[in-house]
């Protein structure tokens, strides 16, 4: 029977669905990771499920001012010792949070943000992770330029409907934009309800 929460709090169902599943490509991701910043941390679902699941780790939060409220007050209903309360992080100004990161997590990002602030997510990441560093980023992508299912396409319908900035992303080109930024395909897994979780490495000395 699923855990109840306060109505006051905020949620998203795809959220609940889809974090087992991701947690466990981040665990193995992970295993050698010790602090990650996730971007974007949105309602806070996230957050509190995958600090809980994943102990070694410290969970950094962060997203935008007006989202900070919500990412609390999960954390004060289910609260861990390895998770931050959020920072801002606003792709269009911020500069990357205090601290080292060994790590990222980023979900329902890419198509949602425009394009520029695509590039933007990844000039921080690439200029901030040390190298053999981890990105882990979640979401529903296109291959060869088309679209994966019908879902997903009527899903990009309604993005572009709400922002014509937006939308589903080619994984071929978020793979080329991570690679002018010293980051590498590592694995592409596949997710429920026609997601992806794409795995990138910063480059190590004598790797390609």
């Amino acid at each position: 029977m699923p855990a109840i929460q306060p109505p006051d709090l905020p949620f998203s169902q795809a959220c609940e669905n889809n974090q087992a599943p991701i947690l466990s490509v981040l665990a193995q991701a992970f295993a050698d990771r010790r602090r990650v910043l996730e971007i974007g941390s949105g309602t806070g679902q996230h957050g509190v499920y995958f600090a809980r699941r994943l102990p070694h780790l410290m969970w950094q939060t962060s997203d935008l001012a007006e989202h900070h409220a919500g990412i609390r007050a999960w954390q004060a209903h289910r609260p861990a010792p390895n998770l931050l309360p959020p920072v801002l992080l606003d792709l269009r100004a911020s500069d990357w949070p205090q601290g080292a990161f060994d790590a990222v997590f980023t979900s329902n990002t890419a198509h949602i943000v425009a394009w520029p602030l695509v590039q933007r997510l990844f000039a921080l990441v690439g200029g901030h992770l040390p190298e053999g560093g981890v990105l882990a980023m979640y979401g529903p992508f296109n291959y060869g330029g088309a679209f994966t299912s019908d879902s997903n396409r009527a899903f990009d319908a309604w993005l572009r409907s709400r922002d014509p900035e937006s939308g589903l992303r080619d994984a071929e080109d978020v793979v080329a934009l991570a690679s002018q930024h010293g980051l590498r395909l590592e694995d592409d897994h596949a997710m429920p309800a026609n997601n992806r979780l794409l795995v990138f490495r910063r480059n190590v000395p004598g790797c390609p």
